[in-house]
């Protein structure tokens, strides 16, 4: 049986690859030079699964798996390599590959690989927090094993008001069937008010409904060279 390998070396554009960046409402284009996609702070900080759910990210780099694409996904990102090469949703065991470089301020966050996809009427995530990623100033190369253990991964949950959209489903069937997106992101984020709040601060979104201390957040860079999954 002959393998299955995507390559995205982004010298032809970001490959469908966007971003999140704070101030702004969606996907954002992320600054793209030949051979090379960089996500720079500040940025959006993700309540969507907040308490009860597992907690805030930043989502640094995102690519949709399947389907069509938003019209505001295709302008931030350009043409989706991932789906118009008709590569597989299933990641169980897969091996997904890294090579970057970077500066961060992690704050206690860690850059992991996050997955998403729809399971039983709702989109089920998982990180893997068990094999953290690492970003260094010289560029290298860094591999993660997709594999369906559930001590690898944190299920990500729902926000307060978001139950009707995600929800905690079985890692191996959201491994298997990965068709809403696969991300890059830092988590967990230390949220804090800038000032007192009235009520459950989970049930508001930082930045939008009140001032955060962002000194508290993670700051930096990361410079994507190459992303590599080798199907099972």
């Amino acid at each position: 049986m002959s393998s299955i390998t995507y390559i995205e070396t982004f010298s032809e554009g970001p490959g469908g690859w966007c971003g999140w960046q704070n101030g702004n409402i969606g996907p954002t284009a992320l600054e793209w030079r030949p051979g090379q996609l960089i996500s720079r702070s500040p940025w959006w900080i993700d309540y969507n699964h907040a308490p009860p759910g597992s907690g805030y990210m930043h989502l640094l780099y995102s690519l949709g798996t399947f389907g069509a694409q938003g019209e505001a996904m295709r302008e931030a990102g350009g043409a989706n390599r991932f789906i118009t090469g008709s590569f597989p949703t299933n990641l169980t065991d897969a091996q997904f590959t890294v090579k970057s470089a970077g500066e961060l301020a992690l704050c206690g966050t860690k850059f992991l690989l996050l997955i998403q996809g729809h399971v039983a009427g709702r989109v089920g995530g998982w990180l893997c927090t068990g094999q953290p990623l690492h970003i260094t100033d010289r560029v290298h190369e860094q591999s993660i094993h997709l594999t369906a253990d559930p001590k690898q991964w944190t299920a990500l949950g729902a926000r307060h008001d978001r139950t009707d959209m995600y929800g905690v489903r079985p890692l191996a069937d959201v491994l298997a069937h990965v068709d809403t997106s696969m991300l890059l992101v830092l988590y967990p984020l230390d949220v804090v008010p800038m000032g007192p709040l009235d009520g459950n601060p989970h049930c508001l979104r930082p930045d939008r409904d009140y001032p955060v201390w962002r000194h508290k957040l993670p700051e930096g860079y990361v410079a994507l060279e190459e992303i590599r999954i080798d199907f099972a």
